[in-house]
């Protein structure tokens, strides 16, 4: 190969590392701009300074309070460590008015794809009701369920089954229509 298409394309790969993240030197999302393993917020603007340190933050929010819980198999019923989290993520949203969260359900990637959409549903559901029911005012809390179309990890296992069985509370500030 010349030395000049060798050249072409290193520059090719720097100058398109270079524009893969537009908040890489700090944003109003927090030191990574993301969420949920790499999922932007979309409109979160955290009202303190964003870092997981800050008690208002989505980041402190997502990695202090806790912003998934787990169910078992075939199952939207909420466990005693999950009902803990929520009181966490309730006392923090009543706390932190101007946030709106959505709830994302999910499945394992057994069953059928429509069986997993209705379970994921009825987990975010559950959810939704039970940070309701803690006094976190429904009209800021809407509900989607992906069923097994977003798991954290692919594999055939209990280990990763069981990851992929969750409710996710994700928060921004802004509209939830």
């Amino acid at each position: 190969m010349k030395m000049t298409t060798k050249a072409m394309l290193v520059l090719l790969a720097l100058s398109t590392a270079a524009c893969t993240r537009p908040d890489r030197f700090g944003g109003a999302n927090g030191a990574d701009g993301m969420a949920n393993g790499g999922a932007p917020l979309g409109n979160t603007m955290p009202a303190g300074n964003g870092g997981a340190s800050d008690p208002r933050s989505a980041a402190y929010f997502q990695q202090t309070v806790g912003d998934r819980v787990l169910f078992v198999v075939d199952s939207s019923s909420l466990t005693p460590q999950g009902q803990a989290t929520l009181d966490a993520q309730a006392n923090w949203l009543q706390t932190n008015s101007d946030y709106l969260a959505i709830i994302e359900g999910h499945a394992d990637e057994q069953g059928t794809r429509e069986y997993n959409l209705a379970l994921g549903a009825r987990r975010a559901n559950a959810v939704r009701e039970y940070l309701a029911s803690k006094g976190v005012a429904a009209t800021r809390l809407r509900t989607i369920s992906y069923g097994k179309e977003r798991p954290i990890e692919v594999c055939s296992n209990e280990e990763c089954y069981a990851k992929n069985r969750r409710a996710v509370t994700v928060i921004s500030v802004g509209s939830l229509s």
